[in-house]
């Protein structure tokens, strides 16, 4: 059964640089994890959570996914833009129908993707509370990558996206998963129709999450302790191939 009827949106256009020659002849979302392709991951886990429909933004070397069975919407800027750009290609479908957005350059359990869609809120995103456990294993000094992250007494965001050298500062870790209504995309739209074409192209989703906040937007937070991680280096992928033993295969079992 479908869950709520909910549209899947993978983010793939980036060619991700710090993954240096790995990415050579292929995007990100396309470098090996364990036995199969990070957006296998978590296109295996969307499917598993119920979610049918699932569309995938392109750019770099698009054509290496062009084997992939679901819609593929092309960023032709993916060079010269930021991930914000390559969510406005499906704009389409974030004014008609609830949609899950995922990083190609993430994997998590399909339990992330329940509880994400699960949400009331017209904004949501998961986040890791345990964050700092991934982060000793990544990073030699958790500070130098982690960014503010905190709450409102209510679950919802107070700050992100900032940098910080308090650990104080850090709840969790925002894991590039996020959900919006059609009404919370109408306040993103609102958001972005005072700013020209270029801002708008230069923009983070974390920096468009940070500017709804001080506009007083409602962003729930909610927090997710199953298994997951993002691979943004070669190092990544070796701190994770480490741990994949630990993490069963195909869905996770929390």
């Amino acid at each position: 059964m479908a869950l709520k009827k909910i549209h899947g949106i993978i983010l793939a256009a980036g060619r991700g640089s710090r993954m240096n020659d790995l990415t050579e002849d292929r995007p990100k979302g396309l470098v090996k994890f364990g036995n199969k392709a990070l957006i296998d991951w978590q296109i295996d886990a969307l499917v598993a959570a119920g979610i049918e429909q699932i569309d995938i933004v392109t750019g770099y070397k698009a054509e290496a996914l062009e084997h992939l069975n679901y819609t593929r919407i092309f960023n032709e800027h993916w060079q010269k833009t930021n991930m914000l750009s390559s969510l406005l290609k499906a704009e389409h479908l974030l004014t008609t129908t609830p949609c899950i957005v995922s990083y190609s350059d993430i994997f998590y359990a399909k339990e992330a993707i329940i509880y994400l869609a699960a949400s009331d809120a017209d904004i949501a995103i998961t986040y890791d509370p345990n964050w700092r456990l991934l982060w000793q294993k990544r990073f030699e000094d958790p500070l130098d990558d982690a960014e503010t992250f905190t709450l409102h007494s209510d679950s919802t965001l107070r700050d992100i996206g900032g940098k910080t050298n308090n650990i104080e500062d850090i709840e969790g870790q925002y894991m590039g998963l996020l959900y919006f209504t059609p009404t919370g995309w109408g306040h993103v739209q609102d958001y972005l129709n005072n700013y020209l074409e270029q801002v708008v192209d230069q923009m983070s989703l974390t920096s468009l999450l940070s500017s709804l906040i001080e506009r007083g937007q409602k962003i729930l937070a909610v927090p997710y302790y199953g298994q997951w991680g993002e691979i943004d280096s070669e190092n990544d992928l070796r701190v994770f191939e480490l741990l994949l033993p630990n993490l069963s295969k195909g869905t996770f079992n929390n």
